[in-house]
């Protein structure tokens, strides 16, 4: 069946002019006999225009070419390799045309069947068998080729129907990585894909995010760009444009190219993707737009590392970086290019024009009879060498691999299958031994190292090892020459050396291919059409950036660092002890505390003299505690918020107020009623004694401690955390400051009942003038307070000043209180110890004031310290018919009720 087919379709292929243009039949080859042939496809020559091939000559193909023969050569001189088997070759010109290459391809299909048919089927006139012309090679085993991608892939398609295993050593392309359509092909160079990654980490190396891209159309150009640009995408590098470079393109298309590259002005990176022919024509359309420098070109294995591509450019390629494959000089290879000649290499056809191109001369022979033009004639003594510009080709060590594959699978198959054959020639079940199997369990199975000590072998798709050396073109120092410089290596990961990379020799650093900048510490991008052009756009002061084009707001209590890229916790506020707020109110309250304490202890050293008897010394006691608990206040309101220390102030500021203030309503209440009560009968009021005192003072307190705990029952005392500002958090008391003034409505009561009597009291006679005392403290009070209260709701944004506000009205209330109603007595004490006595007397003021009352009026005495109001102590009523005019009246107390100077109406 496979005989019919091959019968079929050889003829339809030579007749098909759709496929490829028709050839002369006689266009060179070389062919070198052997038992075992191999095809070869180079590219000798450039593609024609009017013609298949053209008449440039390729030096790269000419060196790929040399080096499958160079192989060759060695293996057959190798005795451990196929013994006594010799390899021959089958080369033909794609001449860089796929459709050329498939017609010459052709010549394969057509030596391999025929040398694989039954001759039986053919009859002769002279019945002599029939056998092929002697120009005729043998069987073709494999093929080695094609260099484009895209040759290749039209070479594979014809050579799959045949089983025909085929090995690239330059074709890249993905696609060729499909088994299903290529099932014999096989590479010792790995697919664009691993080339694609390479240059997308190239261009994120170098911080470039918007670029341009150019690539060749055909598989090589379109796979590998369609890759890059995927993969790009994903990594985000923006392509600002792609340039398609078609297979018949010209000057005027290079240069509409570079008109199209340079609107994209903010894209200096331009990536090309593209053969070798054609990234030269894209340099040279830049030179003629004056565009030297202007771009900054990476570029794929096409472009490589070939120094005759960039003649007459050199100063547009300047800082250019190039991928190219990893690859070693072998230098047997050079020697063996060095002792060719044109005289001596008869195997090349297309050497003597290489030879030409190479040296810029006219071999002798080729000289025309007659000219006008002197011709350069070629010397003898010309040779290939590195002075006069020879560089070994960085393919050719994946040719040579690629001729050693087959010469090694050839090898393994014939001990094989060939065990018992003792004839010295290629056994049958060799020669009919299937392409596919072949390929499948021989060639993939491969693992060698080849003539420089570098692995090879096939993976599961055929692809070779990816390894690729990265070039940077570089002016030489201190010349105007140029060198490509290995900066870097990439097997599986870039690594690239930054200090030996040069874009340009003016320029430091690398240069930038971005549309947008990169936004500044603290702003955002704002996208404008493309995902790499943007605006920025500045976060909030409390915001943080939580990516590249979102702000998030750090959240109360939280701040973003200097570089926007986190929150902190906010430290909280409190009123500290070493802040002046907290010094001054502290020393304040200190120096409260103090005289008060002094004037305890005074108060207690005399004790049980007339003037602290006099006083009143329960409500005394009482009041001086009241002073005491408003000075230790400010500790309180100045400690750091917690429950306990919460829960001392709403209790402390509440009773501190309502000890001072109650004894003193309980004080100016008890001088209303007893002269109110006098000037109307003689009759002893109630509830005017020590103990009566005592108690309704602890009652108006009670009232007060009662109102704070319900409170607290409401609303439980506690720490806070309050943001009166972005960037301020204030750890206080949960507490409002309306519910703060709600919570002294009932001392803001007493202070203003206290007032009344104290107003009520100011009239009574100046022996009894405390009530004197008492009315300026609680007039001084109300100023306090009516001053105290716009000036905490002021300040409730700054907790310091609130807290000390409330600290030093606390403070000075108690001051007040103190100062008013205790110097007098304290100075008497130290001062005049000798006023501190007991005397009877009767005020004049209170003979005037109350002879005219009835003779049923509350009799009084005091005890008068000299010079000094003294405290009226109540006696027994005085049954006289008419009130006694003598300024001396007899007393005699009620035994009931002694009169005690403790049973005072009013203290000094």
């Amino acid at each position: 069946m496979i005989l019919l087919l091959i019968i079929r379709f050889i003829p339809l292929l030579l007749a098909n002019q759709d496929i490829a243009p028709q050839v002369d039949s006689t266009q060179p080859s070389t062919t070198i006999p052997g038992d075992i042939v191999l095809g070869g496809l180079f590219p000798v020559h450039a593609r024609g225009e009017k013609q298949p091939c053209g008449q440039k000559i390729y030096h790269r193909g000419i060196q790929r070419m040399e080096a499958m023969m160079f192989a060759i050569e060695r293996i057959n001189a190798d005795p451990t390799i196929l013994s006594n088997i010799t390899i021959g070759a089958h080369i033909v010109d794609t001449c860089s045309q796929e459709t050329y290459a498939l017609n010459q391809s052709l010549q394969f299909v057509r030596v391999s069947a025929l040398n694989t048919m039954d001759t039986s089927i053919f009859e002769c006139q002279d019945h002599s068998i029939p056998r092929p012309k002697n120009n005729y090679s043998g069987p073709v085993f494999g093929v080695v080729g094609g260099s484009y991608s895209s040759v290749s892939i039209q070479v594979a398609n014809l050579l799959t129907l045949f089983q025909i295993p085929q090995i690239s050593p330059a074709s890249t392309a993905k696609a060729l990585s499909d088994k299903n359509r290529f099932k014999y092909f096989a590479r010792t160079v790995p697919p664009d894909s691993y080339q694609s990654s390479v240059l997308v980490d190239i261009i994120k190396s170098v911080n470039w995010s918007y670029i341009s891209t150019v690539y060749s159309e055909g598989s090589y150009g379109e796979y590998g760009i369609e890759i890059f640009h995927k993969e790009a995408t994903e990594r985000s590098v923006c392509i600002a444009t792609a340039e398609k470079v078609s297979s018949s393109a010209d000057d005027k298309e290079f240069d509409n190219i570079i008109i199209k590259l340079k609107k994209k002005s903010n894209a200096r990176g331009v990536v090309l993707f593209t053969r070798a022919e054609d990234a030269r024509q894209i340099l040279l359309a830049a030179k003629r737009a004056n565009a030297t420098r202007y771009f900054y070109w990476v570029a794929s294995d096409g472009w490589g590392k070939q120094q005759k591509l960039l003649e007459g450019v050199e100063d547009v390629a300047e800082g250019s970086i190039t991928v190219e494959l990893q690859s070693t000089h072998i230098p047997d290879f050079d020697m063996y290019m060095m002792s060719l000649t044109p005289e001596e290499n008869k195997k090349n056809p297309w050497f003597e024009q290489y030879w030409e191109d190479f040296f810029q001369c006219t071999l002798e022979k080729n000289l025309p009879l007659e000219t006008d033009v002197t011709l350069n004639v070629c010397n003898e003594d010309l040779r290939l060498t590195v002075e006069y510009g020879y560089e070994q080709e960085s393919k050719v060590q994946f040719v040579v691999d690629a001729v050693y594959a087959f010469a090694l699978a050839l090898d393994k198959l014939n001990k094989d299958v060939c065990k018992d054959y003792d004839q010295l020639t290629v056994c049958p079940s060799m020669t009919q031994y299937s392409g596919a199997d072949f390929y499948q369990n021989y060639i993939l199975d491969l693992n060698f190292t080849d003539l420089v000590g570098s692995p090879v072998k096939f993976d599961k798709s055929g692809d070779g090892l990816a390894r690729y050396d990265i070039l940077n073109y570089q002016r030489l120092p201190n010349s105007s020459g140029h060198h490509y410089k290995v900066v870097g290596k990439w097997f599986n990961f870039l690594e690239l050396n930054y200090e030996d990379l040069i874009f340009d020799h003016n320029l430091s650093g690398t240069p930038m291919s971005v549309c947008s900048l990169p936004c500044e510490v603290g702003m955002i991008k704002k996208q404008q059409g493309d995902t790499c052009c943007w605006i920025c756009d500045k976060c909030e002061e409390y915001e943080y950036v939580y990516d590249e084009v979102t702000c998030k707001d750090c959240g109360p209590g939280n701040w973003p660092y200097p570089n926007k890229t986190s929150c902190y916790e906010l430290e909280y506020e409190y009123v500290r002890w070493n802040s002046y707020y907290g010094l001054g109110a502290a020393a304040f309250s200190c120096l409260g505390i103090i005289t008060t304490l002094i004037v305890i202890g005074l108060f207690i050293k005399h004790n049980d003299t007339p003037l602290v008897r006099a006083s009143g010394r329960e409500l005394s006691y009482m009041l001086l505690f009241g002073i005491l608990v408003c000075y230790l206040n400010t500790f309180a309101l100045l400690a750091k918020p917690s429950v306990y220390v919460c829960f001392t102030q709403r209790v402390g500021v509440g009773l501190g107020f309502s000890i001072i203030y109650g004894a003193l309503l309980t004080k100016t209440n008890r001088i209303s009623r007893i002269f109110d009560s006098a000037s109307k009968s003689a009759k002893r009021p109630r509830f005017i004694s020590p103990k009566s005192q005592v108690i309704i003072t602890l009652l108006l307190i009670s009232i007060q401690l009662i109102i704070t705990v319900a409170y607290m029952i409401v609303d439980p005392p506690g720490a806070k955390l309050y943001f009166p500002s972005r960037k301020t958090a204030v750890l206080k008391c949960k507490i409002q400051g309306t519910s703060f003034i709600c919570s002294q409505l009932y001392n803001m009561l007493l202070i203003t009942t206290c007032t009344i009597y104290a107003v009520k009291t100011r009239k009574i006679p100046e022996n009894f003038n405390e009530s004197k005392f008492i009315g300026f403290t609680m007039y001084t009070t109300c100023i306090i307070w009516l001053a105290f209260m716009p000036i905490y709701f002021g300040t409730g944004h700054t907790n310091e000043t609130q807290i000390t506000t409330l600290c030093v009205a606390t403070s000075m209330n108690a001051t007040v209180a103190l100062v008013c109603l205790y110097s007098p007595k304290v100075y008497i004490i130290l001062f005049h110890p000798d006023k501190n006595v007991r005397k009877l007397t009767m005020n004049s003021a209170t003979n005037k004031k109350y002879a005219a009352q009835p003779s049923t009026s509350y009799a009084t005495s005091s005890i008068s310290m000299k010079g000094t109001p003294g405290e009226a102590i109540p006696m027994e009523k005085v049954g006289a018919a008419t009130p006694s005019r003598s300024s001396c009246a007899g007393v005699q107390t009620d035994p009931q009720e002694s009169a005690e100077p403790s049973d005072a109406i009013s203290l000094l």
